[in-house]
Parts: C-alpha cells; structure tokens; sequence
C-alpha cells in the first residue's frame, strides 16, 4: 500500500471527516439559535431568511479558492488532511507555504506524493498544527483584555484597533516580499543575461496582482461591494490559469 493510498484510506476519512462533521453541527446550532435569538429581538423573519441567502450566495465562489487548495495539497498530502485543515482552522496561504517549507525541511525537493513518507507527513502534519495553533491559544488567553482595550474608547482604543491593522499588512507584505524574492532568485541565477531562469511565476504573480487591483477598483471605486468577497478567488483562478497557459504556450 503506498503512502497516499494510507492518507486516503477509511480510518484517516472516519478521524478528520468526524472532526469536520462536528464542526459543521456547532455552525447548524449557532444558526438555529441566532434564528431564534432574532425573532425573540423582533426581527423581521423576510430580511432575516434575505441575510441566509445572500451569505450562502456569497460563499459560494469564495470557497472555491479552498477547494482549489484542498485539490493542490490533496496530490501530495491526501484528500482528508488538507480537507480538515482547511475546513477548520487553516488558511490557505498559511497551510500551503507550512507545507511547503516542512518538505524543504525533511529533505523532499518538492511537495509531492513520490518523495511522501511516513515519517514526512508526520511531521509536515504537525507543523502544520503546531505553527497556528497559538491564534487560538493566545485568543484564549488575551482576548477578553484585548476587546476592552477596543471597546474602551479614546486613544488606547484606536491605538490597539490601528495597531492591529498595520501588524496585518505588515506580515502580508513580509510574505509578498518573500514570495517574490524566492521567485526572482530562481529567475535571475537561471544564467547570464539575458536571465534564463524561469520567468512564469512572476508573470502568474503579475497577472494575479493585476486581477485583485481589478477586484479593489470596481469595489472601492465603482460601489461593487460585492466584488470584495469574490477577489481572492478570482485572482487565483485567473492565476491559475495564466500559468497553465505560460505552460502551453511559452
């Protein structure tokens, strides 16, 4: 039995598909009870049952940039692990690039089902959980202090909300940086000029940086709200796409 065929087995689908369906059960309960909650509030149940299929609606083509990752990790890591991970906890510029590195790590050039190992997965699974694990535990922790700082008002309340909002952008920007400088080392040290290296991920992280200044324009500028939800999907299907036509065609 190879290794993908033992992550794609029954017990690892019973483990993380139990977990999954748990989850999904907490949602359904907090539904019902929202639902009950805005009655007893007097609300009305039209606007109300409006709300449930405009956020199912704008779920929908949202989710698609998950399933596009479940699909990526799914080749090397099997269908139930990156299906929990991403359903639960993950984010999927987060799962991806811990997957990544943890290959790196434990000698794999790449992430892929022919260099998987037991031991590899065991540890690329536990990084995987380990590494976003202390959102949740520092929640735990601090959150209910956090929460008076921004509820507080004045300048302590303003200082942490803007404090937070910077710390974001800064950690995606570090990532963006980190990104393009791997990209543009393999571009630049493929030979002498003109460079030899490979050209296509920065012609696909072109392409996509276009695609979500799109998105940003007609959301911010042309009152097409709307089209925010649908951004990052969308920028990584038109992504997607421009690399398997690079593929094709360059």
């Amino acid at each position: 039995m190879t290794i993908l065929s033992q992550l794609n087995s029954p017990p690892v689908y019973a483990v993380c598909g139990g977990i999954v369906a748990f989850v999904a059960a907490v949602c359904v309960v907090f539904l019902v009870r929202a639902w009950r909650a805005g009655v007893a509030l007097g609300m009305d149940k039209a606007k109300m049952r409006r709300v449930i299929t405009s956020s199912v609606t704008f779920t929908v083509l949202p989710s698609v940039g998950i399933l596009l990752g479940v699909i990526a990790l799914s080749g090397s890591l099997g269908t139930p692990w990156p299906w929990l991970r991403l359903s639960v906890v993950g984010a999927l510029h987060y799962e991806t690039q811990v997957a990544q590195a943890a290959a790196e790590q434990v000698g794999m050039s790449a992430l892929s089902a022919a260099e998987m190992t037991p031991r590899a997965f065991t540890t690329i699974a536990l990084l995987m959980s380990v590494c976003i694990m202390w959102g949740m535990l520092l929640s735990t922790l601090f959150s209910k202090r956090y929460l008076k700082k921004l509820g507080g008002g004045g300048s302590s309340g303003g200082g942490a909300a803007g404090f937070g909002d910077r710390a974001m952008t800064a950690m995606f920007i570090g990532l963006i940086c980190a990104y393009l400088g791997s990209y543009i080392g393999t571009f630049v040290s493929g030979g002498s000029f003109p460079f030899n290296g490979d050209w296509s991920p920065l012609a696909v992280a072109g392409v996509s940086a276009l695609t979500m200044a799109g998105c940003v324009y007609l959301s911010e500028k042309k009152g097409l709200a709307w089209v925010e939800s649908f951004s990052i999907a969308g920028s990584m299907l038109v992504g997607m796409a421009a690399a398997v036509l690079l593929r094709l065609w360059a």
